[in-house]
């Protein structure tokens, strides 16, 4: 039987019972019957009705095989003639049962009659009833009006129609383009957007130019969708640059000062620079940055770094400081803070309010809803709904969960004050000259609009202080003067200025401009002289933002835009300045100096600008006219871009010690490790033949682990772990590991592959020998564990500083260690180090001295004696070259691959009826992890794996239009580090390799360490 004729048996045997066997199709016998029936006195199996049936056709005579048969038949399916068809008579005849039993005939029967009563009442299509008319019969309005259908299918159709309408579908609520462009139903849209991922002020705005990305909770833009990325960086160099940095977390800590610096002081150590306790920063007239740690766990368990403001002393013991964190880290850090403050309990519960309208706002409303009910908006009880309001600050807070946690024993309260502050930064040398511009100082203010509104009636109030009237003119003085400055580099770093402001919306210039500074004005001025000597005063760091009623007050009594252009269209002179008088906004703002690069000796101060810091709900108020003063505006990848060429570290990327910071590289490794596999095998890199262990993440603990180890085996000297006591050992000496079998394979001669055997201080390495079972996951897990820790030590890091800078021919770095009061590195110095360091990574910067672009995942390595002396020979000299590696995992590869056709095979087989085989267990579960390319086993010694040995990796690595040239950024082991600077010559003190993970090529690099 075909395969469509057991289709058609197997749909007309759908319903029928279990004891009912059909025929498989009518035959041409007298009397309609077939060419196998069952006996009529007994009911076959199907089974049997297979065999009778096969029976009968082997029954009938042979034929040629050039004879013709109807188009569907063949040898198989029917008679050749009479001969066939009367060899199945006979058979038939001769089964023919004499007698039958009544009771089982009448049963078979039955069921045929149940099972034919069944097929008939069910429906076999979905077709509707008037469907199942002809269609000359079928006419359009039979599809909804019953009467139009014959009366014998009404009764049937009546009941279609009752089902539908139970089974009917909701009907899509999607609205035309007009409807959704109303203002009303926009807002409503961007509310629910919001609850999930927070938008910032100025979403809508980077939405419409730049990609975006979802991170940290927040929806913020990466780069801009235009080229852009010189002109970010002329910007920064020479103009200014924006960029919206409202998604760093401020936590308010409020209570009595010395309460608040003594537990601060358990988090945060001297070691590393500032302290909450540093005399310039508690009195309210600088900003502060440090690193924090767990409580009394330094130099272990890294928190984040933070930067910190305190609230100038206004006579009161109560004292509000301001903690700026990013995101990644903010919960660690808030969860430590109520850890060492015992806050436990929660102040209140913030019930967030909407935004009240204004006046003429509410004014507006009752006019539309007196309008008719047409305009009238009701919700389903039929009462006033509230009107949909702009969600400002953070959309994704529980009204219901506290926000504000307060100490039963200290009374210290912390303050979640995320999104309650907005924060924008500018860089650039002319970023004082876009300020100057755009904001313009409040004016006095003695009585009040509207005794019915509250709009500046905070501002009124200190108006009529004679003291704070001064103390506002002193701050406007020294904002103007701003303007005489060439660059905010020269200001001390981190000052703080607080100022009122008018409203910035008034002051928009008719078209773009460029802001520039008058030089003319102030050049033979003593006052900025005298600004750039002391700074600004204590006093005039004072701002109104630490208030938080005034700040609810101006966001609540904000003019809209729609009322600005209602009143600017009523000018007599179109374009004129728009002169608000009493009604103009007033808004407290806090200016905060960046420094920008403050660290090594070439291009001092690049990067510095201002951070200017808002009351909610005014970020496009400010935004748009800093827009307007011709700033351009970067994303997240031009923060990235800005701290490289500081040459500093970037939150969470470059703090591979804290938990954000291996979170991130966890997150990077999984991307990178998907995209490695989307490409096909011959289209991708194989690591194991080049040599890189880990391209996709940087195993630190196991780096400085095997340091450890090596210098253990050496002999050389004993350390104890931190954890341990300090012990001091006596006269040692380092040497240089033995290489063995070294080959270089040259890139025009096209070598065979030769497989490293390094002899390292701990014994014979060999590559092809080392086996494992530790997969990614587990290496992994591995890897989050903290067994290492950065040197953030400021003294310690001056003296590597010291010890990398090179002689060069002169003495350069006698007279730069004589002139930082530094010691020559001698054993008597560093072994103390090493003991109280046994496993630190040093963050590091490195130029290449020649060609070659540094890239993520790139490898630091030692040079060795060779490579030295003929760079020393050829001054062009590029660097050696690494030799392929065997791959060791190849073999097991391909041995996967056939196990799966064989699988497959199996599969395939068991499908015909074949029992498949069956692979082997352990097998399977020994290259379940095997990806061509990637080291899958445990990694081997990472520090001797290559020809040259390991001391670090790059976090970041691009050219840098800076320093024109190919620079990077990463960690290398200390441990490392002080056993190459000992055994450099003094010419060439810090000059180590660079190889990138796809390629065999070291290039030469210049090692410096910044502070």
């Amino acid at each position: 039987m075909s395969g469509a004729r057991e289709k058609k048996r197997a749909k007309k045997m759908r319903n029928q019972p279990a004891s009912v066997t059909l025929p498989a199709e009518p035959g041409p016998f007298p009397g309609g019957g077939s060419r196998a029936c069952p006996p009529s006195g007994d009911v076959c199996s199907e089974q049997q009705y297979h065999q009778q049936k096969f029976s009968n056709q082997s029954s009938g005579p042979s034929y040629r095989k050039d004879q013709c048969f109807p188009k569907g038949q063949n040898r198989g399916e029917r008679g050749r003639g009479r001969g066939g068809w009367q060899g199945g008579r006979q058979s038939v005849s001769e089964e023919m049962p004499k007698y039958i039993t009544v009771s089982t005939f009448a049963q078979a029967r039955a069921a045929e009659i149940n099972a034919m009563l069944k097929a008939v009442a069910q429906k076999s299509s979905n077709s509707l009833v008037f469907q199942t008319l002809p269609r000359h019969m079928r006419r359009r309005a039979m599809s909804h009006n019953i009467k139009r259908l014959p009366r014998r299918l009404q009764e049937v159709a009546r009941k279609e129609a009752e089902k539908a309408v139970h089974q009917k579908k909701e009907q899509s609520k999607t609205k035309c383009r007009k409807a959704r462009r109303r203002h009303i139903n926009l807002v409503a849209e961007f509310n629910r957007r919001q609850r999930k991922n927070i938008w910032l002020e100025t979403h809508i705005w980077h939405a419409k130019r730049f990609h975006m990305i979802k991170k940290w909770g927040y929806c913020l833009g990466n780069s801009p969708t235009e080229k852009s990325y010189r002109a970010c960086y002329r910007a920064m160099t020479k103009h200014c640059l924006l960029q919206d940095l409202s998604y760093y977390c401020c936590l308010e800590l409020t209570g009595k000062e010395n309460e608040l610096l003594k537990q601060l002081a358990r988090i945060c150590s001297i070691d590393t620079g500032l302290t909450f306790e540093e005399a310039c920063c508690l009195s309210g007239r600088f900003e502060g940055s440090l690193n924090l740690y767990r409580a009394d766990r330094y130099p272990e368990d890294m928190l984040g770094p933070v930067t910190f403001l305190w609230k100038p002393r206004d006579g009161s013991e109560n004292r509000q400081l301001w903690i700026w964190v990013h995101p990644a880290l903010k919960q660690d850090i808030l969860r430590e803070l109520k850890a060492i403050f015992q806050c436990s309990e929660p102040e209140e519960i913030y019930i967030p309010e909407p935004v009240a309208t204004s006046i003429q706002e509410e004014k507006r409303m009752d006019v539309v809803l007196t309008l008719g009910k047409k305009r009238k908006k009701e919700d389903k009880e039929g009462e006033k709904a509230v009107p949909v309001k702009k969600i400002i600050g953070d959309g994704t807070r529980d009204p219901f969960q506290s926000y504000s946690w307060i100490s039963q024993t200290t009374g210290i309260v912390i303050s979640d004050k995320t999104m309650e502050i907005l924060r924008y930064r500018l860089i650039g040398p002319l970023s004082h000259s876009v300020l100057t511009e755009t904001l313009k100082a409040a004016s006095l203010q003695t009585e009040m609009v509207d005794s019915e509104t509250e709009l500046n009636n905070w501002w009124v109030e200190n108006c009529k202080d004679s003291e704070k009237v001064s103390l506002h003119q002193r701050q406007s003085a020294i904002f103007e003067l701003l303007e005489g400055i060439s660059s905010p580099s020269e200001m001390p770093p981190g000052t703080i200025l607080g100022l009122t402001v008018g409203d910035p919306r008034v002051n928009l210039p008719k078209k773009k401009t460029k802001a520039m500074p008058g030089f003319e004005k102030y050049q033979d001025n003593d006052k900025v002289r005298q600004l750039y000597l002391e700074g600004v005063p204590v006093d005039c760091a004072h701002s109104f933002i630490w208030d938080q009623d005034i700040c609810k007050n101006v966001t609540e009594n904000k003019i809209s835009e729609q009322d600005l252009n209602h009143m600017r269209a009523q000018l007599l002179v179109p374009g004129s300045h728009l002169d608000l008088g009493p009604c103009e906004s007033k808004i407290p703002i806090l200016l905060v100096q960046q420094p920008g690069k403050m660290a090594g000796e070439d291009r001092p101060g690049w990067g510095s600008g201002w951070d200017i810091y808002l009351p909610k709900g005014w970020g496009m108020a400010f935004w748009i006219p800093f827009i307007y003063r011709g700033v351009r505006v970067g994303g997240l990848q031009e923060a990235l871009k800005h701290s490289e060429y500081q040459r500093t570290p970037h939150t969470p990327n470059d703090f591979p010690d804290c938990q954000a910071g291996m979170q991130f590289a966890k997150e990077l490794e999984t991307s990178l490790l998907e995209k490695f596999k989307r490409r096909p095998p011959a289209k991708r890199a194989n690591y194991v033949k080049l040599g890189t262990l880990s391209p996709f993440v940087c195993p630190w603990g196991q780096l400085t682990k095997n340091w450890e180890g090596r210098m253990k085996a050496s002999g050389e000297f004993v350390r104890s772990s931190p954890h341990c006591e300090r012990c001091a050992s006596e006269g040692h000496s380092f040497c240089y590991p033995k290489e063995e079998a070294v080959k270089e394979a040259s890139p025009k001669t096209g070598e065979a592959e030769e497989t490293m055997e390094i002899t390292s201080s701990e014994g014979a390495l060999k590559t092809e020998d080392v086996t494992g079972t530790q997969d990614f996951g587990e290496r992994d897990e591995t890897m989050t564990t903290n067994d290492f820790v950065v040197l953030r030590s400021e003294k310690l890091l001056m003296q590597l500083s010291a010890w990398c800078y090179p002689t060069a021919g002169r003495d350069r770095r006698v007279r730069l260690i004589s002139r930082l009061g530094q010691k020559e590195m001698t054993e008597d110095i560093f072994l103390p180090i090493l003991m109280s360091y046994p496993r630190a990574l040093v963050w590091v910067s490195l130029s290449l001295l020649r060609k070659g672009n540094p890239e993520l995942h790139a490898m630091i390595c030692i040079p060795t004696e060779d490579d030295l002396l003929h760079l020393s020979k050829d001054k062009l000299f590029c660097g050696p070259q690494e030799p392929k590696h065997r791959d060791i995992f190849k073999h097991k590869v391909q041995k996967l691959k056939e196990e799966k056709k064989k699988k497959k095979k199996g599969n395939t087989k068991a499908v015909e009826g074949d029992p498949p085989s069956i692979p082997d267990k352990e097998t399977t579960e020994e290259h379940e992890g095997l990806i061509l390319g990637l080291w899958s086993d445990a990694l081997p010694d990472v520090t001797s794996h290559c020809s040259r040995t390991l001391l670090g990796y790059v976090t970041r690595g691009d050219f840098s239009l800076a320093a024109g040239c190919g620079e990077a950024l990463g960690f290398v082991s200390l441990t490392g580090l002080l056993y190459m600077l000992h055994k450099q010559p003094a010419d060439k003190k810090g000059l180590v390799l660079l190889r990138t993970p796809a390629s065999l090529q070291y290039r030469f690099a210049r090692l410096n360490i910044e502070v």
